[in-house]
């Protein structure tokens, strides 16, 4: 008779760590799936603030245009050679392309203000 309660008590054992062992699988798989949709979530994140900074960087890179073409306006037009239209048109391409790589190169920092505040704003 006792051999037999040892026998049921092993098989309780071995019952008992194949639960336990299903339970942690189970619970180890549940982990697993958190952590990948945290990195999925991450991802996409990571690719929306990207999109977010980019944009900031596009206004701040049309202020500083819209401010560099209304001070340029107004300096004098130079009276002894005057300006041709040609020279109107490339000055305007250049003002555009440098105030351009003024914002990429930093600017004046109000695409990080914006950058800043805006996920302040979304979080």
């Amino acid at each position: 008779m006792q051999i037999d309660a040892m026998g049921s008590s092993t098989t309780a054992a071995a019952a008992f760590q194949t639960a336990q062992s299903a339970g942690a699988a189970a619970q180890s798989k549940q982990f697993a799936d958190a952590l990948q949709a945290a990195q999925a979530s991450t991802v996409k994140t990571a690719a929306k603030d990207k999109k977010l900074q980019s944009a900031c960087e596009g206004f701040e890179e049309m202020f500083l245009n819209l401010m560099y073409s209304k001070m340029r306006d107004t300096v004098p037009e130079n009276s002894l050679f005057g300006s041709s239209n040609g020279e109107k048109i490339m000055q305007s391409m250049l003002d555009t392309e440098m105030t351009k790589q003024m914002a990429k190169a930093g600017g004046i920092g109000l695409a990080d203000m914006l950058y800043t505040q805006l996920i302040k704003e979304k979080r």
